[in-house]
C-alpha cells in the first residue's frame, strides 16, 4: 500500500470521485477514505471485491468441514460417491 495514493480524505472523494474509481479499476488498489483523521471506509473495484468474497466463501468451507471432522461427521467416499449416483441416476 503507497500511503500518500492509498488514503484520501474524504473531501478529496467529494471533489474527485470519478477521478478515484478510475483510478481504483485501473490500478485495481484499495483507497483508503478518512474522516476527521481516522480511516472509515475502503473503495475497491468490483472485480477484486468478489474474488475477495470467493475466497473468504472458500475459506468458509474449509473451517466447516475442519470442524465437521473434528465432530466425527465424516462418512467414507465411497458411501458418499454412492449415494451420489443413486441421486443422479434414480
Amino acid at each position: 500500500m503507497n500511503l500518500s495514493q492509498d488514503i484520501k480524505p474524504i473531501s478529496y472523494l467529494k471533489a474527485k470521485t470519478a477521478d478515484v474509481i478510475s483510478s481504483v479499476n485501473e490500478n485495481q488498489r484499495v483507497v483508503v477514505i478518512t474522516q476527521n483523521g481516522e480511516a472509515k471506509a475502503v473503495i475497491q473495484d468490483i472485480r477484486s471485491y468478489e474474488n475477495l468474497q470467493n475466497t473468504l466463501n472458500l475459506l468458509k468451507l474449509v473451517v466447516q468441514s475442519e470442524n465437521d471432522i473434528s465432530n466425527g461427521d465424516i462418512h467414507p467416499q465411497d458411501e458418499v460417491f454412492k449415494n451420489l449416483e443413486e441421486k443422479l441416476f434414480s
